[in-house]
């Protein structure tokens, strides 16, 4: 991963989110039951969570191309893809088998915000050393 990748998938994160976002409450809204439109608008929020984190990593990255870095923005992509991929597909489906993949997704998560606190603990004041 490096600080090109990183922001042109978080501005493509972002258009997206807004499109999924507007996407349930105009064509959504009346389609779904509200535990899953409930379930779509999680996906939503989490996504642009994390989109906006990657785009803090990838504006870091511009500075410093470290590896806990590099590793953050990874595992936030793979978060969105598996935590929020997950919860827009049950969603649609309504097969609550996928339900089983968001808490991998959760723990890409957790460990991408930890390998940011951990870049960010190692970094100098001038993040030269993260």
């Amino acid at each position: 991963m490096n600080a090109r990748l990183s922001l042109i998938i978080a501005s493509v994160s972002g258009m997206l989110v807004v499109a999924l976002g507007a996407f349930a409450a105009h064509a959504l809204r009346n389609q779904l039951s509200e535990r899953f439109y409930d379930v779509w608008q999680t996906a939503v929020q989490y996504q642009m969570f994390h989109t906006l984190a990657l785009l803090a990593v990838g504006i870091l990255l511009v500075r410093q191309n470290c590896l806990g870095l590099r590793l953050a923005a990874w595992l936030f992509i793979g978060g969105m893809l598996l935590f929020c991929g997950s919860l827009y597909s049950l969603a649609l489906t309504g097969i609550t088998t996928l339900g089983m993949i968001t808490p991998l997704g959760g723990l890409l998560f957790i460990v991408g915000w930890l390998m940011f606190a951990l870049s960010m603990f190692r970094a100098s004041k001038k993040l030269n050393d993260c």
